[in-house]
């Protein structure tokens, strides 16, 4: 009996090939699109899930009140990890410091390599669970682990251990262990090499520093023990840095947590001290997006099977009549639905490979085919049944509904009872697309709000070179005068961080005027002269640095913020204590966007500083091409400092990176929107098709009776046309609900103008009716003899 389903299931879609092409080709788009989403949805969850003991690792956060409100931070003091192994080790199973991922210069003979890496204890390679071939034991300061790929980078084909490297140019490191290289998806994919981190506490000279609780420079790693929870352990911990900071700054109310390693990539923002998501609102978008556009693809199954229910309806009759149980039918038809739907997702799965590299590019994924995985394929089979039954089940019942004898009477008039369902799941598809239509565009405004907001500099032509020793420092002047002479650029600057990021905020700032009881925590950057004019200040008062005065070595510019927040009358000349030293404010600039392009500008403070900078600023020369003098900038670079690689970036390039998961969402809903709107532009064109054919000879008659090909168009496309009118403001309604609640995740954020939903409305039925039009002109203008013949 199956095999005979089978059979017939086959022979009816050999029969209506339009009808066959395209059910697949909407199922197709839609079983595509959920795939696609469910791999990206896999490797996000994935993120961090290859260690074994994962759900036990955690790394402290703390809670502290500045600037009138609770900020979150990841930033720990160094003697937090000694202070919870000594007073909290009960608690935990492994304890460790580490240090940011930072880039470090690797030599092996005449290489010189850049390499992202970081210092840290024992505790963190442990609980990680490292495979490493060699030893990783860190207690000597002056071994290194390396990953493969670093090691096969600077020896080749030789075994790397027990060889010797210089790390920064003066920093001899044997190799003592090679491990894999991290995962991307995971938080130490960039991690290149290990270093001891007794090392970087003598490098730093830690152990000087008169008050060890108040810099928050690294991170603290733990696992907890196995009779603990997470939330055990953080009530119990939570006021260790506030009982061990000094008296003055209790103020901030430090409040120490653990935030699990599983929540590390999709819960890692935090709103006035609570956890606000992240990355997992992108993920229930697109996942959500992808149910829709699937469902609209079975919208489109049912639609065409329930429209085409004349042609099957002698065919029930007879089975019905000679004996066949409507169980029996309804298996039939969910057979049909099954072979069309197994068809459709080998035809999609091979789409997706020749797709993922794209859809990798657009998604900065390294998404594979899992060709090799059994739960893949289990999923594909259980996955198809769904679809089946879920594109199936309507169509099912309907078609097995039919009375025999008003079938074989000829009383049977097919498709009634299925008008108004149909109707409603149309309106329901150009629902859903407008809305995702009018979603992307809601979230491109956003994105170009981001990338259009006034920077508070000119990042046009400014590079960031990565500064690894003092070198550069020592010789700031020769470079400088060198890039200078050179004409390839036109102004340099050291500076302690990226223009693009705050490195350092500073407490302890006092005036004239300021309300003691409130804590404040500001970004306070040290620079070199000439910053200002690299970067391309924007001056509202006052002046820049200059060395002509010498009491500049004692001055703050402070950005409009600042000048806002201290509420000063008189803003330049007003004196600010900053650790019990007076500074003197000479010039106010404009907001400078260093953070997230959809927050607020915090108060910043620039001053000069004669420390070694981790970044040197070069202006290149508008006047030249960029390529001629970019090479010229790193041949003076390398010439200064030969040991040393030249490691840059665009100023303006590495803004974009700040709203990259917005413009890669963007990206994917406008394809999965474009998705949408041409699975019911083919439904809507199978279902024009299957109306003129039942309606060719009224078209006849019309037309020998005197009407138009406008009026006939009219008359068919009328319905269609009201069905979309109806969906419009239904869309409408719930796309404002919806992305008006996502803008509100930011404080610098676009209005839903209406444009965006005119716009959504008339592509979306400009299309449909585009797809409508095709076959009913076509039919429309035909000679009438032809339908009209046989009567």
């Amino acid at each position: 009996m199956l095999k005979n389903y089978f059979k017939i299931a086959f022979r009816n879609l050999l029969k209506h090939k339009v009808y066959t092409v395209i059910n697949i080709a909407g199922l197709a788009s839609g079983i595509v699109t959920v795939l696609l989403i469910g791999f990206w949805m896999v490797d996000e969850w994935s993120y961090n899930k290859q260690f074994n003991n994962y759900p036990r690792i955690a790394q402290l956060y703390q809670r502290t009140t500045a600037n009138g409100s609770i900020g979150v931070g990841n930033n720990m003091p160094f003697p937090m990890a000694a202070t919870l192994r000594s007073d909290y080790g009960s608690y935990f199973q492994q304890v460790a410091l580490a240090t940011w991922d930072q880039t470090h210069v690797l030599t092996v003979g005449n290489k010189h390599l850049s390499n992202t890496g970081i210092y840290c204890e024992q505790g963190l390679p442990d609980m990680l669970q490292v495979q490493v071939t060699g030893s990783k034991d860190l207690s000597d300061p002056n071994s290194i682990l390396l990953a493969a790929s670093t090691a096969k980078a600077c020896f080749g084909h030789e075994d790397p251990l027990n060889k010797t490297m210089i790390v920064d140019g003066d920093q001899p490191a044997k190799v003592t262990g090679v491990y894999p290289d991290f995962p991307s998806s995971s938080a130490f994919a960039g991690v290149k090499f290990i270093m001891p981190w007794q090392k970087y506490a003598s490098l730093q000279q830690l152990e000087l520093s008169d008050n060890p609780w108040r810099a928050n420079s690294n991170r603290v790693f733990v696992q907890i023990a196995p009779n603990t929870t997470m939330e055990q352990v953080s009530a119990v911990i939570k006021d260790v840095k506030y009982n061990h900071v000094r008296a003055e700054e209790k103020i901030f109310h430090a409040e120490v947590f653990l935030h699990p390693m599983g929540k590390w990539h999709l819960y890692n923002e935090f709103s006035n001290g609570v956890n606000s998501g992240g990355q997992i609102q992108y993920l229930w978008l697109l996942g959500i997006s992808g149910f829709f556009i699937l469902l609209l693809a079975c919208i489109n199954f049912m639609n065409l099977s329930t429209a085409r229910s004349e042609t099957r309806a002698r065919e029930v009759g007879v089975r019905k009549a000679i004996g066949s149980r409507r169980r029996q039918l309804i298996l039939q038809f969910f057979i049909e639905a099954l072979l069309l739907t197994t068809i459709t997702m080998v035809l999609s799965i091979l789409v997706i490979q020749a797709l993922l590299p794209v859809f990798n590019s657009i998604s900065y994924k390294e998404i594979v085919m899992p060709w090799s995985s059994g739960y893949f394929w289990g999923f594909t089979v259980v996955f198809s049944v769904g679809v089946a039954l879920l594109a199936g089940s309507y169509p099912a019942m309907y078609l097995s509904s039919f009375r025999p004898i008003n079938v074989l009477k000829g009383t049977f008039r097919a498709g009634k009872a299925a008008i108004g369902p149909r109707k409603v799941l149309i309106v329901t598809q150009f629902t859903i697309a407008m809305v995702l239509l009018i979603a992307t565009l809601v979230v491109y405004r956003q994105v170009k709000l981001g990338a259009e907001r006034p920077l508070g500099y000119n990042s046009n032509g400014l590079i960031t070179v990565q500064v690894h020793t003092n070198v550069l420092h020592t010789h700031f002047e020769l470079l400088k005068r060198r890039l200078l002479e050179s004409n390839a650029a036109v102004a340099t600057a050291e500076a302690w961080s990226p223009v693009t990021s705050v490195w350092n905020t500073n407490s302890g700032f006092h005036w004239p005027g300021k309300n003691e009881s409130v804590a404040l925590d500001f970004p306070n950057e040290g620079v070199s002269h000439d910053y200002g004019k690299t970067v391309g200040w924007q001056f509202v008062a006052g002046r820049d640095f200059s060395k002509a005065y010498a009491s500049d070595s004692n001055a703050f510019v402070i950005n409009e913020m600042a000048a806002k927040y201290m509420g000063l009358k008189e803003t330049v000349g007003a004196v600010v204590t900053w650790d019990n030293e007076a500074y003197h404010i000479i010039g106010v600039v404009k907001d400078v966007v260093a953070e997230s392009p959809f927050e607020p500008v915090r108060p910043a403070f620039y001053h000069i500083s004669n420390d070694p900078g981790t970044q040197i600023l070069v202006r290149i020369n508008p006047e030249m091409s960029v390529s001629t003098a970019m090479a010229k900038v790193e041949s003076i670079f390398k010439e200064v400092n030969p040991n040393d690689s030249f490691d840059y970036s665009f100023v303006d390039r590495d803004y974009q990176v700040k709203f990259g998961a917005e413009q890669r969402f963007c990206k994917l809903v406008g394809i999965f929107s474009c998705l949408a709107i041409f699975i019911c532009a083919i439904g809507l064109y199978g279902m024009a098709a299957y109306m003129v054919e039942q309606r060719t000879k009224e078209m006849g008659i019309r037309r020998v009776l005197g009407a138009s090909i406008f009026s006939i168009w009219r008359l068919l496309s009328g319905d269609f046309a009201a069905l979309l009118l109806i969906a419009t403001p239904l869309a409408f309604a719930a796309a404002y609900y919806f992305m008006h609640n996502w803008l509100l995740n930011y404080s610098y954020r676009t209005a839903m103008a209406w444009w965006m939903f005119g716009i959504s409305a008339v592509v979306t039925i400009t299309l449909s009716l585009i797809a409508v039009s095709l076959q009913v002109l076509r039919a429309a203008s035909q000679q009438p003899l032809k339908s009209l013949k046989s009567e």
